[in-house]
């Protein structure tokens, strides 16, 4: 209890520190709007309407979604390349928390946090992405890659020998078919849904932790830090 008391009337932070610039702003939202209508077109894509009533200019409700699915699709894909870009050419805060796989103090640290998490203790502040985040975004863009390689060989399919066959049509006898290949694309879409719920629990977890105003740092890039928070001036923090 004495624990928690104390975190929940930690001091506010100190000043302002800006922090995600626009290219990673943009991408995030980018990211949010695309996964969200990806997910309801393809809960549409999955239990299509078969026999829609109505006029006929109406019967195209289908066809609607899966250009929707597909356009939103490709968005997201280029979303995660432009971040992917960003890596590079951003300042440390767009390489923070980059998962040193390799390292076993990164290990380390994934647990650390995560132990800081369930016990409410406020532990080593990061300005920018600690380790649990940048694993947590690895995950992400590995899922979100493995989805849109299933949709594209599903979309294959509808013609074979052409360019998306050529391209991606490997993945399916690699996968064990395309039933298989449908099932992996749904299963992946709920983990991803999975993954924002638990995304957006923990950013207002964090934020109600270490009083950084996080939410508001997605829309403005500025967020709330005091001295002898976590500001590495490697690439990596």
């Amino acid at each position: 209890m004495a624990t928690i008391a104390q975190t929940t009337n930690a001091p506010p932070r100190g000043g302002w520190k800006y922090v995600w610039q626009f290219p990673i702003r943009l991408t995030h939202f980018v990211n949010l709007v695309a996964i969200l209508v990806l997910f309801l077109t393809g809960l549409f894509i999955a239990a299509p309407i078969m026999a829609p009533t109505g006029e006929a200019a109406n019967h195209f409700v289908m066809g609607r979604m899966r250009e929707l699915h597909f356009l939103f699709g490709f968005a997201l894909l280029l979303a995660i390349a432009i971040r992917v870009y960003w890596f590079f050419l951003g300042n440390n805060y767009a390489r923070s928390g980059f998962p040193m796989f390799w390292r076993l103090s990164w290990y380390k640290a994934v647990i650390k946090q995560v132990v800081d998490y369930m016990h409410l203790e406020r532990g080593h502040i990061h300005i920018g992405h600690n380790s649990l985040a940048g694993a947590s975004y690895a995950a992400f863009f590995a899922m979100c890659g493995f989805e849109g390689l299933t949709g594209m060989a599903m979309y294959s399919e509808s013609n074979p020998g052409g360019f998306w066959d050529r391209l991606v049509g490997w993945s399916i006898p690699l996968l064990g078919g395309s039933f298989r290949v449908h099932m992996w694309h749904h299963l992946m879409a709920w983990l991803i849904a999975v993954f924002v719920l638990f995304h957006l629990y923990i950013v207002l977890y964090d934020m109600k932790l270490y009083k950084n105003n996080l939410v508001r740092s997605i829309f403005f890039g500025r967020k709330l830090y005091e001295p002898g928070d976590h500001d590495a001036d490697t690439w990596i923090s």
